[in-house]
Order: C-alpha cells, then sequence, then structure tokens
C-alpha cells in the first residue's frame, strides 16, 4: 500500500497512486481503469460493503431503471444471463464480480474526515477514522498526489422540515430505510415525493395490501419504460443521433400521450420544458412508469398536494383537506456530502456539493482532483467520467511517477 508511520496518534498513509474516496459503481469504476494502465489505487468506504447505497439503503423490488447495456461500467458487461432489467440482487452481485476481477480490495469502515491539499508538498492530506471489528478507533492521514471524489451525488438522505413532525404519532421513515411494503400491510400510508423511487413505493405497497397516497407538489414527466417492446431511454438516445432535442422530445410526449394518456387528470401536471431538455438543463430525472399510473387510474393510489402540516395523527394539506395517515414514507432523495469533509471550495459546490461546472466538464478540477458520479446522468455518466480520470492520471503518472521515492522518503524519514 505504501508507506507507514505513526504521528500524532494518527496512522500516516503514503499511497503512490490515487485515493479514491468511496467503493460505489463510480469508486470501483475508477479503480478498475487505473488498474488496466497498471496504477495501484487506495479506495476508502465508510461503510461495510461496496455499493451500500444499494446493499443497505434500497428497497427489495428495486431493479436497474435502463437496460443493463446502458448500466455496464468499462471493461466488463452484464452477464448474457441477466434479464434486461437486472433487480437489485443482480447488480450488487455484478459490482462484487466487478470487484473481485480487477482485484480491488476497500477499505472498509474508513470514513473520512477531513480532505486538503498542501501546497507545501504538493499532495492530498486525506483524514479519516476506521473501525475495526472489536470497535477500536483507529485514525489515519493518507497522502496522495491525486484524489478521486467517488462519494457521489446520493450520499446523505434528504429529510425535510414538515410543521408537525414532532406531533405526528405514525411512523416517519426515509426510502433509506423502507424495504418493503411487507410491513405497512392494511395501513394508510402517505408517501412524499413523486420520482422514481416514490411512484415505485406506491406499487410495493399496493402489492402489499396497503392503500397509499402520493404527494405531487411539483410538475413531473411520466414515460413509459417501454415503447412497443424498445426502452424509451435507449430509442431516445438513438433519436438524438438524428434529431435536436425538442423535437425527440416533441416526439417522446407525443408516444406518451398515445401510451399513458394526459396524465394532468390524475394530477401528474407536466412541466412546460420537455423531459429531455429539462433533464440537461436541471438535471431532473423523468419517471420511468413500471405500472404505477394503472394503480392510480383505478384508485388504488390516490394523489394530493402538498403538505401544510401534520397532527397527532392527521395530515393537513394546502389545499385544506385532512386526512388520518397510519405512516409516512419520504421518497425525498438524496444529497451529496462532499462539502462536509473535503477542504476545497473552487472544484465543489458549497451549495449542493456538486461539481460547479455543467456536465461535461465537471470530472476534473485542480491539484489532482477529480470527481466521478456527479454527472446527474446515472452509470453512464460515471462510467464517462471514470475512463477521463484514468487517461488523465496515467498521463501525470508517467510524468511524475519517477519523483515519488524521493517524496516517500522524506515523508518516512
Amino acid at each position: 500500500m505504501g508507506y507507514l508511520r505513526e504521528m500524532d496518534h494518527r496512522r500516516c498513509v503514503f499511497v503512490p497512486g490515487p485515493v479514491i474516496v468511496g467503493a460505489g459503481p463510480s469508486g470501483l469504476a475508477v479503480a478498475a481503469c487505473l488498474k488496466q494502465r497498471g496504477i495501484p489505487s487506495v479506495v476508502v468506504e465508510r461503510s461495510n460493503c461496496v455499493a451500500s447505497l444499494w446493499q443497505l439503503k434500497s428497497y427489495d423490488r428495486l431493479r436497474l431503471h435502463l437496460p443493463k447495456q446502458f448500466c455496464e461500467l468499462p471493461l466488463m458487461p452484464f452477464p448474457q444471463s441477466f434479464p434486461t432489467y437486472p433487480t437489485k440482487q443482480q447488480f450488487v452481485r455484478y459490482l462484487e464480480d466487478y470487484s473481485t476481477k480487477f482485484e480491488i480490495s476497500p477499505l472498509f469502515n474508513e470514513c473520512v474526515e477531513g480532505a486538503e491539499f498542501d501546497p507545501s508538498i504538493g499532495f492530498w492530506r486525506v483524514r479519516s477514522v476506521g473501525r475495526r471489528g472489536d470497535g477500536e478507533e483507529r485514525r489515519s492521514e493518507f497522502v496522495c498526489r491525486w484524489l478521486v471524489v467517488a462519494t457521489g451525488e446520493n450520499a446523505e438522505a434528504v429529510v425535510p422540515e414538515i410543521r408537525g413532525m414532532e406531533e405526528f404519532s405514525g411512523e416517519i421513515v426515509h426510502t433509506s430505510c423502507y424495504k418493503s411494503g411487507d410491513a405497512f400491510g392494511g395501513k394508510k400510508v402517505l408517501v412524499v415525493g413523486c420520482g422514481n423511487s416514490g411512484m415505485e413505493v406506491c406499487l410495493d405497497l399496493c402489492n402489499h395490501n396497503a392503500t397509499p397516497s402520493l404527494v405531487v407538489r411539483d410538475a413531473v414527466h411520466v414515460l413509459p419504460r417501454e415503447v412497443l417492446g424498445k426502452s424509451t431511454f435507449g430509442l431516445s438516445m438513438w433519436l438524438l443521433k438524428w434529431f435536436p432535442v425538442r423535437l425527440v422530445d416533441t416526439f417522446l410526449l407525443i408516444v406518451c400521450r398515445i401510451l399513458l394518456g394526459d396524465t394532468s387528470k390524475l394530477g401528474l401536471v407536466r412541466p412546460s420544458i420537455g423531459p429531455l431538455e429539462l433533464k440537461n438543463s436541471a438535471g431532473k430525472t423523468p419517471v420511468l412508469d413500471v405500472g404505477t399510473l394503472d394503480r392510480i387510474k383505478k384508485g388504488d393510489i390516490k394523489v394530493v398536494p402538498g403538505i401544510q402540516r401534520l397532527t397527532k395523527k392527521t395530515v393537513e394539506f394546502v389545499d385544506g383537506e385532512k386526512e388520518n395517515f397510519d405512516a409516512i414514507i419520504l421518497a425525498t432523495g438524496y444529497k451529496s456530502n462532499v462539502p462536509s469533509w473535503l477542504k476545497e471550495r473552487e472544484m465543489f459546490s458549497e451549495k449542493d456539493g456538486l461539481p460547479r461546472r455543467p456536465f461535461p466538464n465537471g470530472w476534473k478540477g485542480e491539484s489532482g482532483l477529480y470527481a466521478v458520479g456527479f454527472t446527474k446522468r446515472g452509470l453512464l455518466g460515471a462510467s464517462m467520467d471514470a475512463r477521463q480520470i484514468a487517461e488523465d492520471i496515467e498521463r501525470c503518472w508517467i510524468a511524475e511517477a519517477k519523483n515519488l521515492p524521493l517524496l516517500s522518503r522524506s515523508l518516512t524519514s
């Protein structure tokens, strides 16, 4: 791994290659691309497994929303035996096999407390706290020339402040803690958030004999997952090779009207901007319907407006209506946590923790700093970033590798 020494009760580790913070799909992709080029790296991960968001914080019925060919990581396709839309369990197995193939061994239970560039030596200092099996903590400092931020857009759950939350007597959980509708059978459940997760959780609740209502505050594009047996996403990508975004959006909206009907009659008003243009400009992902709309049309799922306040058992909506619920599930998404640990204000915004420069230029910063998995374009965007980062580091590695032994001797002397 490098050279070790004890300093101020903190283990100091010199890393000849990059330190990658995060062992999700993005971090694994960068590590694999570097490995292919003969460049070693150290992956640090705060949880106890790869892809912790998928393994520990996702619901059981989750599948990839896009066909597998758009979700594979660099250098390794999905097994042919996998279905078009792999399940959560299949995707996790794919990532574990990916780690094994490229001999990626993350340092698990290693939580990064801070990272900053030290101009006096021209290297990054990454401070972390590791938890051993016996519960004892071990503090470390990794010194590296390159730092890859792979914690992604979904590092921390977003829990909104709702007036009266402390008064509500029922269960309030974020989707990061939701596994199955089995625990809510026979109950009236309010789902807050109408993205892909919120819509799927409502469907899952229906399948477990719960009675869900869906809070829809903003306009939302709902698209069929497939059109005439073909992936809507794949069809869109093909059309964009020949036609401008607005024309493809017009086509998609016509198809949606034919296949799904007028969603505004269901309480799902579409934005004035088309789905692809909205995704490019604001990063807002359209919902790919997997059966929820049909349950809304049948009355199994009720669409309600925003929440005004909560009381002990009652939810009061902004339109003045009131209704009792047994539980509330917050499908309110996630956010980046980069500003909490990275001491850098040029590449990443303090407001949202995302790169300031928009796609496709947000992957590279200054002084050997990189970002992967922040494109708002899912696994496809992460794979693009991973390849570019590995290529860029390789150029620096060839030019600078001869100086690393000199630095390592100075750090350990």
